[in-house]
């Protein structure tokens, strides 16, 4: 399947893994002769917070942003409509939009995990539904959610957010079974490690507050959106996007879970004294001494 003049809902362009900038450069990519013959050509978009004022050189006609908060589900039904009104149909629904964590749990308040799947995770199947409804309509559709490799492994600091993500493949590999009656419309789970985005920069704490953590080194946008466009083209039902070590972890959950768990202690434990002395670092990755972390 060629992604090519297709009508793309992204949420999240602000603040989620696919931010707007990789998107809309990957979109004017040449085409990858190892997956796709051809990638976004037409799209809308959907933000969460802040627009920027310029996009990209597509036309005024071309997209459509609008600002959208994933925990009011109540606006869903309406922004949905407001879509199909203005383009006259949804073919791919990118539900992209979400916050991390760093905390521990014994140390975080409830509130929080309750604002962490308020977000993640009822948000985005909030919207999935209205948009789901317009594609069972029509008979198809592809509807991809960026989910983690958090979703397929734990990690410490981390509780809340594994759970969403957990929660995530959970009900999409569920609602695949449901639409079985519709082969045209197609269920992705996108599972990326560590991306140059701003989620990192915009987590939840202890108690509802926003830390402004150091980018990583991770893989860079562009790269993570041009791979989530090829496993959407190719009706991938779950693809894993990341370097290494995060993607070797993955292969050892799924094959040798007695080894990854003996990692998972070890890096764990380290990982745990690094963050109680103020050292921040990626699950996986060299720390980073962090003077300050404003609230």
């Amino acid at each position: 399947m060629q992604i090519l003049r297709k009508k793309i809902v992204l949420s999240g362009l602000k603040n989620g893994k696919i931010n707007i900038e990789g998107f809309i450069f990957v979109s004017h990519l040449p085409p990858d002769p190892r997956g796709s013959k051809s990638l976004l050509k037409k799209c809308f978009l959907w933000e969460r917070s802040d627009v920027p004022e310029k996009i990209s050189t597509l036309t005024e006609k071309d997209i459509l942003v609008l600002r959208l908060d994933l925990t009011d589900r109540s606006s869903h039904e309406a922004a949905t409509n407001s879509v199909i009104k203005h383009f006259g149909k949804i073919d791919v629904l990118v539900n992209n939009g979400g916050r991390s964590q760093r905390s521990l749990f014994m140390d975080t308040n409830l509130d929080v995990y309750s604002a962490i799947m308020e977000l993640n995770y009822l948000g985005t199947i909030s919207l999935t539904k209205h948009v789901l409804k317009h594609m069972i309509e029509r008979k198809r559709g592809k509807i991809v959610t960026v989910s983690s490799v958090m979703g397929i492994m734990g990690a410490p600091l981390a509780s809340g957010y594994c759970a969403s993500k957990h929660a995530l493949q959970g009900f999409f590999n569920s609602l695949r079974t449901e639409l079985t009656d519709y082969p045209e419309i197609s269920i992705i789970n996108i599972c990326p490690g560590p991306v140059q985005s701003k989620i990192i920069q915009n987590v939840f704490t202890e108690n509802l507050g926003r830390k402004s953590l150091p980018l990583f080194n991770g893989m860079p946008t562009d790269r993570c959106v041009r791979l989530t466009l090829v496993s959407t083209a190719n009706d991938l039902k779950e693809a894993w996007i990341s370097d290494h070590p995060y993607l070797a972890v993955c292969y050892l959950w799924q094959y040798a879970p007695t080894w990854a768990w003996w990692l998972m202690n070890r890096m764990g434990k380290r990982r745990i004294q690094n963050f109680k002395s103020g050292v921040v670092s990626l699950f996986l990755s060299p720390p980073l001494t962090c003077v300050s972390l404003p609230c």
